[in-house]
């Protein structure tokens, strides 16, 4: 059986040691070499970037979060074994990890850095489709010819690249469908590279947990409890005719994902319809204070997205879940599109007002949509307010500073939250 060395990417004939390098991190499957849909996801992205910058905290516990009183927004594998997870409150993360080590995020950064890692995977190959600032979908198939080695070697070159040059890694999955490549992404994590072949696909996904499918979360899977079906196995024990009378169309894509059948091609180049982003909370919340922060930071968050990809949204989306599980979903048409945090956060704050008091909350999101060209958008005044664009001025050039001096060279009170 033929083995690829994750240290220095040697291909050799099955071996606990590279014959090369020597190192015994060896990697060998019966399709090592005959798969090419991949998913890449960098390991503990933010709190990766921040380690990198500062040596100090390598062995420390690193959360990236607000005060007190935010929440975690991510946090590094150490601060994880602790028991610390994104969207829990920061007193919570705080009593569990007492010595972390906490710091705001710099999205600005995060957003150029994953531009590199971006410009990395398109030497390897167009089809390319980004999930998030950290990880994407990508096909070699049919690439071999193109680099003269097969897509394993040339995603183990992609990992070792990023880790030498930008000193972020990664892990990858590497199968025949989109499903089954996300799900080995994450088997081996961090700097991990995991395989599921088309031989193995039946047993491996059998035992596994119905949480394992991608979408299914803490209530679906209870939901499928209540049915009896707590395995991959269990659903495969279901006609498909019943699993779309109980399910809907829910039921006829868990019906196939059960058998590893994942006809999604990687989709390069998709047009981009929205750019949102939410946050579940670990303990539900009707602090206004709390929510007011949380609305301001992923107003940020989608702002500098929007920026990142030169896109303004006619359309402000506010998403709120409720603790019994209720989706509140409200949007409000602007007269020109934004891609500015500030105008994205008062369109959203206006709709969250005008919901009246939230009670118990358990996510809440904020979005743009009906997306245009960045130069079509924020060229209008605002005649009911008239300070829209001095402030609009002084965002554009606190963005400058931060792409200068990093993103804690200004920030807002109201991200303190």
């Amino acid at each position: 059986m033929s083995a690829l060395c994750r240290q220095c990417s040697t291909v050799f004939e099955d071996a606990k040691r590279c014959p090369v390098c020597r190192s015994p991190r060896v990697l060998t499957h019966p399709e090592l070499f005959d798969l090419g849909i991949a998913h890449m996801d960098c390991d503990a992205f933010y709190a990766s970037v921040e380690k990198r910058d500062r040596p100090e905290l390598a062995d420390k516990p690193v959360i990236i979060g607000g005060g007190r009183r935010g929440v975690v927004t991510t946090c590094c594998y150490i601060a994880r074994i602790r028991g610390v997870r994104s969207a829990m409150p920061m007193f919570k993360a705080l009593e569990l990890c007492p010595d972390a080590v906490v710091i705001k995020g710099r999205m600005d950064l995060y957003v150029e850095i994953s531009r590199k890692i971006r410009a990395m995977m398109e030497e390897l190959t167009p089809a390319i489709e980004p999930l998030s600032l950290d990880e994407a979908f990508m096909d070699l198939t049919g690439t071999e010819r193109l680099h003269g080695a097969p897509p394993a070697v040339m995603l183990n070159r992609l990992t070792r690249r990023m880790r030498e040059e930008i000193g972020i890694t990664g892990s990858i999955g590497l199968s025949h469908n989109k499903f089954l490549a996300k799900i080995a992404s994450d088997m081996d994590k961090p700097q991990g590279f995991s395989v599921i072949g088309r031989a193995e696909t039946q047993a491996f996904l059998g035992p596994r947990k119905v949480g394992i499918i991608f979408g299914i979360g803490t209530v679906g899977a209870e939901t499928l409890r209540k049915a009896g079906i707590e395995t991959i196995a269990d659903i495969r024990r279901w006609d498909r005719t019943d699993l779309m009378r109980r399910f809907g169309s829910m039921g006829d894509r868990l019906w196939h994902l059960a058998r590893g059948e994942d006809r999604r091609s990687v989709r390069a180049n998709r047009p981009v319809k929205s750019i949102s982003k939410e946050t579940t909370f670990h303990e539900n919340t009707s602090d206004p204070d709390i929510l007011d922060g949380h609305l301001w930071r992923l107003s940020e968050q989608v702002s500098a997205r929007a920026k990142a990809r030169d896109l303004a949204g006619r359309v402000v989306t506010l998403k709120l879940k409720h603790a019994d599980f209720a989706v509140v979903t409200r949007r409000r048409a602007l007269p020109d599109p934004t891609q500015m945090a500030d105008r994205i956060y008062r369109e959203a704050r206006a709709l969250f007002d005008a919901l009246g008091p939230p009670g118990p909350t358990r996510l809440i999101g904020v979005g743009i949509s009906d997306l245009v060209a960045a130069q079509q958008g924020d060229r209008a005044g605002d005649l009911l307010d008239p300070d829209a664009a001095r402030r609009a001025g002084a965002e554009r050039a606190a963005d400058a500073i931060r792409a200068r001096f990093g993103d804690d060279a200004i920030r807002k009170g109201r991200a303190l939250r």
